[in-house]
């Protein structure tokens, strides 16, 4: 069905798609978020974590870590203030450029991730990956690349 400005109403096979993936996709992040308060973190706590932990010497640009985890820099600026507060990260000035300042983890913020990781890598698991059979994880994996390429794309990079 066409809709006053001629764009397309979803069709009902589409619209069934598109809400089971709304549905799972907060599902999800809900439960796995839940599985993260026990050790005092966040979803966006995790994603900071890992990020740092997977960079050079443990440290990022903010505004390169603002983008990695597709926050404004001044909602990541609050969340790495909590995040200092809690000794898991500090900022650092960039001798190259006094503006720039780097996020760092921290030792115990190193040791929070390999405490914290294989409890998130067994949440996932349990919550997403075990209920798929396994031909559609590939299956699954094609269905979404082109809709990341296309996103990135969008977004610019």
């Amino acid at each position: 069905m066409d809709t006053e400005d001629g764009s397309l109403w979803l069709t009902e096979d589409e619209q069934r798609v598109w809400r089971t993936h709304l549905e799972v996709s907060r599902l999800l992040m809900h439960q796995l978020e839940r599985d993260l308060q026990p050790f005092g973190l966040t979803n966006n706590d995790y994603e900071i974590l890992v990020n740092l932990s997977e960079a050079e010497d443990r440290r990022m640009r903010m505004s390169e870590l603002a983008a990695s985890t597709l926050q404004s820099k001044s909602r990541l600026s609050h969340q790495i203030t909590r995040m200092e507060n809690a000794g898991l990260v500090r900022r650092e000035s960039c001798d190259s450029d006094k503006r720039g300042l780097f996020a760092v983890l921290t030792q115990q913020g190193w040791e929070t991730m390999r405490t914290v990781a294989p409890h998130h890598v067994a949440s996932v698991r349990r919550h997403f990956i075990a209920r798929l059979p396994p031909e559609a994880m590939t299956e699954l994996r094609t269905a979404l690349a082109p809709v990341a390429e296309h996103l990135h794309e969008v977004r610019g990079g």
